[in-house]
């Protein structure tokens, strides 16, 4: 008898859920059938398999080990598009602007089941796939394999109330035409290379100077529809005088060409639903609301169909900790950002909105639950605690690294952590160790060192961190999705939801 044959037998009885095995851990919630085959999520070790059997299409199709009684099907991507094209539910898709969603980055490929059961059954959709180039060159991962682990991640729950695929912050061509090749559902196109930033700040006669040097054509549609006038936006009046309207020109002129070229090029041409959001909160200044119903009524006039915008609101949305700045300012004008979105019928989005939680209630009664917010590297951080409750050596070689290495990652990310604030290592027992990620500086300083950590080589080009860390959170897999469940959980109960 093979060693699988008591899954096997408990599998053809419709049954998986019985099976008792120290060695194999199975999936019941992926149990599925299709036409005399029978499918089922298995993990041996630290690999997980499709254990397929029966006979038809779909088994044939799966590529695998025969074994007796059946196969054993790699998760690989070949056959994570024979699921898709079986199983609609292991597939991405668009959710338009009616359901609030979660944005969940899943920088391991780890994740996604823990969001999978946090979510289950709450108001509200997963974007399981969600990850910017900047992420995945710092991880090391590609598109296809952040599409591939939400798409089993999806098998392996049974969860059947869809989920989303985010090319996350895309700026280029290249990259929106690959992520929409590859079935990304939603496109968050960044304009902040199209956002003259120089503009703030600027004397008013440089500003009247470089607006003049504008288009007379340029000018005269602007003036015709701004200047001067006053626009309606719920309970609220936004109004523009000559600097609001040369300001604005200036400010976010070729971001508006830019979004229209995106949406008429290859969002309208995809073939598909696809939910296209605009970010305009990579800039150095907030974005008022008038500048919010200035791009807006750009889109809404060009004929172009959005899915949520995300403006940069006062204060500061930094990564990993919660919300920095005037609360009652806050909410003040997310008031009127709320407003402009249901007055064109997109939601708003709220970047960087991992643990924000002073400002969750705000957001979900001003937008009335329609919302869509992104988190990601809380995921991270969650997994990182889970090491420093099971593997504290591992977690303290990881620390002491991230201190070392911290300043490399200020390249890229923005964060207030001050690396003196952080109590010593030798100082702090096994038993403390998860309370790091309870203290903001040492939060931001694993947040922002995830691609270093996980890129570590030794002097031989063996992983320092990566292979130990991956090892011990697929021995702790139920640890993690607990971690998840408590930490999301939180987020979603203030969000209303």
């Amino acid at each position: 008898m093979s060693r699988y044959s008591a899954i096997i037998e408990a599998v053809k009885s419709g049954r998986p859920e019985d099976v008792r095995d120290s060695d194999i851990r199975i999936y019941p919630r992926s149990y599925t059938q299709h036409e005399g085959t029978s499918l089922l999520m298995i993990k041996e070790g630290d690999d997980k398999k499709i254990l397929a059997i029966g006979s038809g299409p779909l088994y044939d199709e799966l590529q695998g080990e025969a074994i007796e009684g059946g196969k054993l099907c790699p998760t690989s991507h070949d056959n994570r598009l024979v699921l898709n094209r079986f199983f609609p539910y292991t597939a991405p898709r668009a959710f338009g602007t009616q359901v609030a969603t979660l944005g969940l980055g899943d920088r391991l490929g780890l994740a996604s089941p823990g969001h999978i059961q946090t979510i289950r059954g709450r108001d509200i959709r997963p974007i399981l796939a969600q990850q910017s180039i900047r992420e995945l060159n710092l991880t090391g991962r590609d598109y296809n394999e952040v599409l591939d682990a939400a798409c089993f991640a999806a098998f392996q729950e049974g969860y059947k109330d869809g989920f989303g695929a985010d090319g996350d912050h895309l700026k280029v061509e290249s990259d929106i035409r690959m992520s929409l090749d590859l079935g990304f559902t939603m496109l968050t196109l960044d304009c902040s290379e199209k956002i003259d930033n120089t503009i703030e700040g600027s004397s008013a006669a440089d500003i009247e100077a470089k607006y003049n040097a504008l288009p007379a054509d340029v000018r005269s549609r602007y003036e015709s529809r701004y200047l001067n006038q006053s626009f309606k936006v719920g309970e609220f009046t936004i109004t523009f005088d000559k600097m609001d309207v040369m300001k604005n020109a200036l400010i976010y002129g070729e971001a508006i060409q830019f979004m229209i070229y995106v949406y008429d090029k290859y969002i309208k041409n995809a073939g598909r639903e696809i939910d296209f959001e605009i970010s305009i909160d990579e800039t150095l200044t907030p974005t008022a609301p008038a500048s919010h119903y200035l791009v807006a009524n750009e889109l809404y006039s060009g004929k172009v169909n959005i899915y949520s915008m995300a403006p940069r609101f006062c204060g500061e949305f930094q990564k990993g900790i919660d919300y920095i700045g005037d609360i009652a300012q806050f909410e003040q004008e997310l008031q009127v950002h709320a407003a402009i979105a249901d007055h064109f019928g997109y939601k708003l989005s709220i970047h960087s909105g991992s643990d924000k939680f002073s400002v969750f209630p705000i957001i979900a009664k001003y937008t009335k639950g329609r919302f869509h917010a992104k988190t990601a590297g809380t995921n991270w951080l969650e997994a990182v605690r889970t090491v420093a409750q099971v593997n504290p050596d591992l977690y303290r070689r990881m620390h002491a690294y991230a201190m070392e290495h911290f300043h490399e990652a200020l390249a890229y990310y923005h964060v207030k952590a001050d690396l003196n604030n952080i109590k010593p290592l030798d100082q702090v027992p096994d038993a403390d160790l998860p309370k790091y990620m309870d203290d903001d500086d040492a939060r931001q300083m694993i947040h922002i060192t995830y691609g270093i950590l996980l890129q570590a080589k030794d002097e031989n080009g063996k992983s320092l961190f990566k292979d130990e860390f991956y090892h011990t959170l697929s021995e702790q897999e139920d640890a993690y999705d607990n971690a998840l469940k408590r930490h999301i959980g939180k987020h979603l109960d203030l969000l209303g939801k």
